[in-house]
């Protein structure tokens, strides 16, 4: 491997972890969307994150230009593995965008109605695809000799990666219903308070269970922690920030325990690149897997490549933050508001 390779692998890792941090809490809001009561609570929610969840969305259109153009086998690879299931993917994070945008366009209780389950239900299926193959990923899919995909439909919905999709789901949950207790205020947040803490024991239950099964269905999971047994640190930071989040509901101190589920998240993404690694598709065959090596573009377009990153990245922070400061505080229904 090159350092160049091992560059893009990082810096897929980054986009990988911004976008599951900042579209992470959107979908959650989303997933929660149908617990709350009445027109006016779902406005807020909607609202919420209504200046905020296309721009979260630039962070996955780039993490997969990025795999399309640093690792296009592996690109390959898994979107043709996964043909079905993108689909479904693309389809619900349109039916997600089309629900924002249509729910205000008549007042009828059946439109509304209508289109608050839609984007509850696409918020929802949009978790679960990617937790499905972050558990495949992981745990392995079946290739050929010419590193294609050997195995059917329903070869991708393991005990496994259900669980891993499951596990997604609540995590956008709980990190979801943290910022709506930031944005909300009266009796909206005294009940997102128990959403809270409901999607927290959730999702602590469903860790449990994702870290149990994962030395069963993927032992190679641990290989890397025994080159690199600093990798543990990280391990230990993600307990502690598990931890402090329950502590900082209980403390009401939701600033913290909304950072604590920010660290939270990029642990889980960190701790999936140490189980990939070298790998960007893991065959559970006697096919070989698709490597960082294997699977690399030319150094040339990688070297390309960490050019316009070097000039678009700061761009896209600058503009991220910018907006993150406009938007900041509580929300509020106007005549413009969805």
């Amino acid at each position: 491997m090159s350092g160049l390779q091992i560059l893009w692998f990082v810096i897929l890792g980054v986009l990988l972890a911004g976008y599951a941090i900042l579209d992470g809490f959107d979908l959650g809001v989303g997933v929660l969307h149908l617990f709350a009561r009445g027109d006016r609570e779902r406005r807020l929610t909607i609202n919420s994150i209504g200046p905020l969840w296309d721009g979260n969305e630039v962070w996955l259109v780039t993490f997969g230009g990025a795999l399309f153009a640093a690792f296009p086998e592996a690109y390959a690879t898994i979107l043709s593995a996964m043909y079905l299931p993108v689909i479904v993917l693309l389809f619900s994070l349109i039916g997600r965008a089309i629900s924002i945008e249509f729910r205000s366009k008549r007042p009828s209780r059946a439109w509304r109605t209508y289109w608050d389950v839609s984007f509850s239900l696409s918020s929802a299926v949009v978790v679960l695809v990617f937790g499905v193959a972050a558990g495949n990923a992981i745990a392995g899919i079946p290739l050929d000799a010419d590193a294609e995909y050997a195995g059917g439909l329903l070869d991708l919905f393991g005990v496994y990666p259900l669980t891993v999709g499951a596990f997604a789901v609540a995590t956008a949950a709980m990190h979801g219903a943290i910022f709506l207790y930031l944005k909300t205020e009266g009796e909206l947040q005294a009940r997102v308070r128990g959403w809270m803490w409901r999607s927290f024991f959730v999702f602590l239950a469903l860790y449990a269970l994702t870290t149990g099964l994962t030395p069963v269905y993927a032992p190679h999971a641990f290989d890397n922690f025994e080159h690199w047994p600093a990798a543990w640190i990280v391990v230990a930071l993600n307990v502690l920030a598990v931890a402090n989040i329950p502590r900082a509901i209980h403390h009401g101190r939701p600033t913290y325990a909304f950072v604590s589920s920010c660290c939270t998240i990029a642990a889980l993404v960190f701790l999936f690149g140490m189980a990939l690694f070298p790998n960007l598709v893991v065959s559970s065959t006697d096919a070989p897997s698709l490597t960082v090596a294997s699977a690399a573009s030319s150094e040339t377009t990688l070297k390309l490549m960490a050019y316009i990153a070097a000039i678009g990245a700061p761009l896209v922070m600058t503009y991220t933050g910018i907006v993150y400061w406009v938007f900041r505080g509580k929300v509020r229904l106007t005549k413009e508001s969805y």
